[in-house]
């Protein structure tokens, strides 16, 4: 009998917010956690190449790095594996009104771990970005519309308008490349 390799999802940081069919981590031991451990501890407590789809919704901002989280992210997805983040996106005051956020992410951010970027010399770990939509509060969201409709129109937003239009998260999806 051909026994077929089960895949594995985990949600990183799950918090009260258990996914069911995914390995739930969390810093907390609440029920349905899977996995109980500090994200600021190296390694995390999984082998590489484990999982074919990490989802991380709010979280990484409360490390202190942001290099080495999606190192161990890289280190643990399989080749090809889906990577979903999202984080409070510079300059929205959810980026700073949380005392417990240690890191800062911008439109641009993750671009240092593509392959093809020249300035991510200093990690391993890569990604392709397969899609980047920035959110933004109700009464900007029909803006938002506009801005999401095109590459182009992001980087004006990301370079220009931000802080007049300011956002509200980042929802980016990645693929590991290895």
């Amino acid at each position: 009998m051909n026994k077929m390799k089960k895949s594995k999802r985990l949600t990183i940081g799950c918090g009260k917010d258990v996914k069911k069919g995914f390995i739930n981590l969390d810093i907390a031991k609440l029920p349905g956690v899977d996995v109980a451990h500090d994200l600021e501890k190296y390694p995390w407590p999984f082998k590489d190449s484990e999982f074919e789809y990490i989802y991380c919704d709010n979280v990484l901002e409360h490390l202190t790095s942001i290099t080495k989280p999606l190192e161990e992210i890289w280190r643990i997805s399989n080749n090809r594996a889906k990577v979903k983040i999202i984080v409070p996106v510079f300059p929205s005051v959810w980026s700073f009104c949380d005392p417990t956020h240690k890191s800062v992410y911008t439109y641009f951010t993750l671009n240092y771990f593509r392959p093809e970027d020249s300035l991510n010399y200093y990690s391993k770990a890569r990604f392709n970005i397969t899609k980047r939509k920035i959110v933004f509060q109700r009464v900007f969201r029909p803006l938002g519309l506009i801005i999401n409709s095109s590459e182009s129109l992001k980087k004006v937003w990301a370079h220009f308008l931000s802080h007049i239009f300011p956002a509200q998260f980042l929802d980016i999806e990645l693929e590991t490349v290895k």
